[in-house]
């Protein structure tokens, strides 16, 4: 097993992780991936809700480790003055805090950006949620599905004679998650320069039609609504899945190379269609899919999906298997890159995670280490930033205003 990272770009930035569920613990990742050392701040008695989500094995979720490897846990109580009193402190300490709760939360415990910058002028503090710190849906609850929903994603997703679909992963949540990593990053270099913090506002549904920029440019210069049009491309043809022998095979033919659609037709022995009026140029070829795609149906079934991968891309034609998850995992490619490296845990054992794909050349970056329990780090952590002495940590820890094991859970 390789060894696992010690530094990485962000070395020095310390982050104070509010987060729970997958936007918020997404950006959190992200940095910590980068070298900032992520504090992850858990409510107790049970900490992230994640760490109840399926799969689950011997009482431990697969979906908080995917999630929250490399960050160190604390439990704190932050209904009680003491909590409360000791995150003012830990404030003093970190460059960023980041939540994802609903807007007004962290108001209503006194603990919000307003108050907290007084203490700390160069915080940076990030919220995401569902629908943003304003406008008239500030206040509504909103997980991934609803802003795939509101945001246009699941109405032109799946194919045209079939009910909208949700994309298959968490778009909703990932998005967000990205777009405030990358805003935190741009406010700690400007910090560099005014020496201040500032308030990162994000919402799902913000990030949702920020992804789709050319479906919004599209309707906005036609007036025509996008739909669903399966895996095919709107104005590019072909540029989608086609089923194979064996499987299925992904093929996009590039803009701006005139001789593609030749070498095509040839392989696919169906030379009949290059100087066909109907399919002669890409628009054509999107007029008339429907006439064309039964065509292309027809020829690509004759062989198995890796016959045809490599008869198009001695042409530069450009085109891949249609994999499953098992499948990806076991490319050489994604070996080469290091993307699924083994992490140890207590429970599972090594299992290969998602790396970072952010390849750095002199300050690399990646997974630092497993996903922490419920309070294994309140100890360390509190004595490290605050100076607590063990007869104080014994204390809170007595009365319950600091944690540091998550109790046995019961599932239901």
């Amino acid at each position: 097993m390789p060894a696992l990272p010690t530094s990485g770009p962000l070395k020095g930035i310390r982050i104070l992780d509010l987060t729970w569920i997958l936007s918020g613990p997404m950006c959190t990742q992200t940095l910590g991936d980068l070298g900032a050392d992520v504090i992850k701040l858990e409510r107790p008695p049970y900490g992230d809700v994640a760490r109840t989500t399926m799969p689950m094995i011997d009482g431990e979720s697969g979906y908080f480790f995917s999630i929250n490897r490399g960050k160190r846990s604390i439990a704190v109580d932050l209904t009680t003055e003491s909590g409360k009193s000791i995150f003012k402190d830990l404030i003093k300490e970190v460059d960023v805090v980041v939540e994802n709760f609903t807007p007004g939360a962290m108001d209503r415990l006194g603990l919000g950006y307003t108050s907290l910058k007084d203490i700390n002028p160069k915080l940076i503090y990030a919220a995401i949620s569902g629908y943003g710190q304003t406008g008239p849906l500030r206040d509504k609850p909103a997980l991934d599905v609803i802003v795939q929903g509101a945001g246009g994603v699941m109405s032109i997703t799946g194919y045209e004679d079939s009910e909208p679909a949700r994309v298959g992963f968490s778009v909703g949540d990932v998005a967000a998650g990205l777009y405030c990593a990358v805003g935190v990053l741009a406010a700690i270099h400007e910090r560099e320069k005014s020496g201040e913090g500032q308030l990162i506002d994000i919402s799902m549904l913000d990030c949702q039609i920020a992804v789709q920029t050319n479906e919004f440019m599209r309707y906005h210069i036609t007036k025509e609504i996008p739909g669903r049009i399966g895996t095919r491309h709107p104005t590019a043809v072909p540029f989608q899945a086609f089923p194979t022998k064996d499987g299925y095979i992904v093929i996009a033919l590039s803009w701006g190379i005139s001789n593609q659609w030749g070498l095509l037709c040839v392989e696919l022995d169906i030379p009949e269609l290059i100087d066909d009026p109907r399919f002669e140029t890409a628009a054509a070829r999107s007029r008339n899919h429907s006439e064309l795609e039964p065509l292309l149906n027809s020829a690509f079934a004759q062989k198995h999906t890796s016959d045809w991968v490599n008869a198009l891309q001695k042409y530069g034609i450009p085109c891949g298997p249609l994999n499953n998850i098992a499948e990806t995992s076991v490319m050489p490619q994604v070996a080469a890159r290091e993307m699924l490296p083994e992490i140890d845990h207590k429970t599972f054992g090594a299992t290969p995670l998602a790396n970072t794909p952010i390849k750095m050349s002199r300050t690399p970056g990646g997974i630092k280490g497993t996903a922490p329990d419920m309070g294994e780090h309140s100890r360390e952590v509190l004595s490290e930033l605050l100076g607590m002495s063990e007869g104080q940590l014994a204390d809170l820890i007595s009365n319950e205003v600091v944690w540091e094991e998550r109790p046995e859970v019961e599932l239901g």
